[in-house]
C-alpha cells in the first residue's frame, strides 16, 4: 500500500512538471510544415524537444529535485529499522514457556543452545562405541549416562565462564544479555546454581568405575582454568579443546576399567583440533569486541590466515581419527564415513565468511553433523569389525 501511494504522489508530480515544461509549445504552436503529413499541433520535433527546458537532463533534475530526496529518507529509515531489529535480543522457547524465576538459571545453562551439548557428547559417544566389543552395539545404558552428564558438565562450564567473565560480558554486544552480566542474577545466585549442577554431576559420575571417577573429577580443574585462559594467551581455544573432549578418554576406561593409549590419546588429540577449528570459527563473531576488551583468541592470532590455520587444525583431526579407528581394528564403513566427514569439514572452513558474524555461528553450529558423521562410522566400522 505504501509503494502504491508513493507511486500516486510521484506520477501527480510528474505531470506537473510536464505540463509545465510543454506549455509554451502548446501556447505557441510553430507554423505547419507544408511538405509534412503531419502538422507541428500533433508532434514535438526531436531539436524543439532538446532545445526546449523539458529535454531529458531537465527531466533527471525535476525528478531528482521532487521525488529523490523522500526515497533517501525512506531508505534510510528502512536501513535504521533494520539495524534496530538486528540488535534486538531474540525470544527463545525459555521466554515462552518457562515459569519467568526460572528464566534467568535456564539462560545461565544455555539451555536454547544445545550445540555445546552436542559438541560435549560427541567424543563421549566416540569413545563408549570404540570400546565395544567387535560386532556388537555399544553400552546404551552408558550412552544414556553420559549424555546426562554432557549437558549438566555443559551447564555448569557455563555457569564458571559467566561468573569469571561477567565484567568482560557487559562489554560485548553478544554476552552483555547474560544474566549474570544484565544482573538479572547476582553472582551469589549464579554460584548456589554451580553447586546445584556439580552435585548432579557427583551423581552420575559415582555410578562410574573407580578409576573413572579419578579421571572425571581431575577434568574439573580444566573446567575451572578454561575461562582465565583468554586473559592470558591467544590460544584458549587450545585449553577449551582439553576441557571438551576429556570425555574421549572418560568413555572408554567407563566401559574398559583403564586406558588404551594408542586409540584413546589419538581420539583425543582428534577432539582437541576439531575443537580448534570449530572455535576459532566462533571466536570471529566477538573479534573486535575482544580488540576493545583486551582479551585474547586464536581468531585475533590468525586472523587473515585463520583458513590455512584451521585448514592444518582439520587435517590433524582427521588424520588422528584414521589412526585410532586403525588401532582399534575398526571396519571398511568407518573410513566411508570418515572421508564424509572430511568433506563436511572442509566445507564449513572453505565457504566460512569469517566477517560474517551469522556465518561463523552457522558453521560453528554445523559441528554437530560432523560428530554425528563419525559416531555413524565408528559404529558402523564396529559393527563389522
Amino acid at each position: 500500500m505504501a509503494l502504491l501511494l508513493r507511486f500516486s504522489r510521484s506520477s501527480r508530480t510528474l505531470h506537473r512538471h510536464l505540463s509545465l515544461a510543454l506549455s509554451p509549445h502548446l501556447a505557441n504552436p510553430p507554423p505547419p510544415n507544408p511538405t509534412s503529413d503531419y502538422s507541428s499541433n500533433s508532434i514535438i520535433k526531436p531539436q524543439q524537444f532538446l532545445n526546449s527546458k523539458f529535454n531529458y537532463f531537465n527531466f533527471i533534475r525535476l525528478g531528482h529535485n521532487s521525488t529523490s530526496s523522500h526515497s533517501f529518507k525512506d531508505i534510510e529509515k528502512e536501513k535504521r529499522d533494520d539495524g534496530a531489529l538486528k540488535n534486538k535480543p531474540s525470544v527463545s522457547w525459555i521466554d515462552l514457556y518457562l515459569p519467568k524465576n526460572v528464566r534467568p538459571y535456564a539462560h545461565l545453562a544455555r539451555l536454547d543452545k544445545p550445540i555445546g551439548t552436542w559438541l560435549l557428547a560427541w567424543p563421549c559417544m566416540w569413545s563408549i562405541t570404540l570400546a565395544a566389543p567387535p560386532g556388537h552395539l555399544p553400552d546404551l545404558k552408558m550412552m544414556a549416562l553420559f549424555g546426562c552428564g554432557a549437558f549438566l558438565l555443559r551447564g555448569a562450564g557455563c555457569t564458571v565462564n559467566d561468573l569469571l567473565d561477567r565484567n568482560i560480558d557487559t562489554k560485548v554486544e553478544r554476552t552483555k544479555s547474560r544474566p549474570i552480566a544484565s544482573g538479572a542474577l547476582t553472582p551469589f545466585h549464579g554460584v548456589s546454581f554451580l553447586g546445584i549442577q556439580l552435585l548432579l554431576g557427583l551423581g552420575i559420575l559415582l555410578q562410574l568405575n573407580n578409576y573413572s571417577r579419578i579421571l572425571g573429577a581431575s577434568s574439573l580443574l580444566l573446567v575451572y582454568t578454561y575461562p582465565l585462559m583468554k586473559r592470558i594467551t591467544f590460544w584458549p581455544q587450545a585449553f577449551l579443546g582439553l576441557t571438551f573432549n576429556w570425555g574421549a578418554l572418560l568413555g572408554w576406561s567407563a566401559i574398559r576399567g583403564s586406558l588404551d593409549p594408542a586409540v584413546v590419546l589419538p581420539l583425543y588429540l582428534s577432539g582437541v583440533f576439531w575443537t580448534l577449528v570449530y572455535d576459532t570459527i566462533y571466536a570471529h563473531q566477538d573479534k573486535e569486541d575482544d580488540k576493545i576488551v583486551g582479551v585474547k583468541s586464536t581468531a585475533l592470532r590468525f586472523g587473515d590466515f585463520t583458513k590455512i590455520w584451521v585448514s592444518g587444525f582439520g587435517v590433524a583431526c582427521i588424520s588422528s581419527l584414521a589412526l585410532s579407528g586403525f588401532n582399534a581394528n575398526l571396519g571398511l564403513p568407518y573410513y566411508v564415513f570418515l572421508a564424509a566427514a572430511s568433506g563436511q569439514l572442509a566445507w564449513q572452513i572453505w565457504t566460512v565468511d569469517i566477517s560474517s558474524a551469522a556465518d561463523c555461528s552457522r558453521k560453528f553450529v554445523s559441528n554437530k553433523w560432523f560428530g554425528a558423521l563419525v559416531f555413524g562410522g565408528i559404529l558402523m566400522g564396529r559393527l563389522s569389525s
